[in-house]
């Protein structure tokens, strides 16, 4: 008996297939608190091009196969430039890859999100932004320290720490009396930050806490008057990632457990 075979059209007729990059939020840390879009794309992901405070416990989660690709940046240390990263992004997807850019926290908040999903349009990429929790919000939660407060915050300000033309920013009126500051990537200006803030005019016993790792085993929530931020970070080796929180409400201790709470005493000396 015959078979009638058919067959598909060459493939040298047809354009190239260009893949989507996916600009995903990791969230603070816990894989438990990424969205469920955000664990379906990791986990089927043959390409992922994470960056260095991606919680290893998500990395885990891609399939053995995946490429897993580190574009971590430091202050001193930078593995890719930020142009390299957008045009890895674009050279493998234009060679016909999805790629699940991971970023922590949400893509669109100090993430450089913006920056990656623009030179993607560029080249005529297609983009996808899963949002993520933003560390502001995730690490403040762990902590139970509200941001807003009916007794004491109802305006949030979100500033980075490090960047450029810090000493020149106009940061008045961001904290004080009924609000809280959060600053993202502060630890290095940490001096610089507190400095800054009494500079234009905040009391120097101002409570703040620092939230380093949060979400994670090894959580610290550090307290200390605005006068003491850098020692606080000196003394007590915080490292990346931590957020610090600036106002009343960092006053508001959630009853953690022991291990992961170090206060400082939040008078200064008289």
């Amino acid at each position: 008996m015959w078979h009638t075979m058919q067959f598909e059209p060459a493939l040298s007729g047809q354009a190239p297939r260009i893949g989507t990059v996916h600009l995903v939020g990791a969230g603070p840390g816990d894989p438990d608190l990424l969205t469920l879009r955000a664990a379906r794309l990791v986990m089927g992901a043959a390409l992922i091009v994470h960056d260095g405070l991606v919680d290893p416990r998500i990395l885990a989660m891609a399939r053995p196969a995946a490429r897993l690709v580190s574009v971590a940046k430091s202050r001193s240390r930078h593995t890719m430039k930020q142009d390299e990263i957008n045009a890895l992004l674009v050279r493998e997807a234009l060679s016909g890859h999805d790629v699940v850019r991971l970023k922590g926290g949400d893509p669109f908040i100090f993430g450089r999100g913006g920056e990656e999903a623009q030179a993607c349009r560029t080249a005529g990429v297609p983009v996808e932004v899963v949002p993520g929790i933003s560390s502001a919000l995730g690490a403040s939660a762990a902590a139970q320290i509200p941001l807003t407060h009916r007794d004491h915050a109802s305006i949030v300000s979100f500033v980075a720490g490090q960047c450029k033309g810090l000493s020149d920013q106009d940061w008045s009126g961001l904290a004080g009396k009924g609000r809280t500051l959060v600053i993202f990537m502060g630890l290095a200006t940490a001096a610089q930050i507190s400095e800054k803030l009494m500079a234009d005019g905040l009391a120097p016993d101002v409570p703040v806490a620092v939230i380093e790792k949060a979400t994670r085993s090894d959580m610290r929530v550090l307290r200390a008057p605005l006068a003491g931020l850098a020692d606080l970070v000196a003394h007590e080796n915080v490292e990346s990632p931590a957020l610090i929180v600036i106002g009343e409400v960092a006053r508001i201790e959630g009853g953690l457990p022991d291990r992961t709470i170090r206060a400082l005493a939040l008078e200064t000396e008289q």
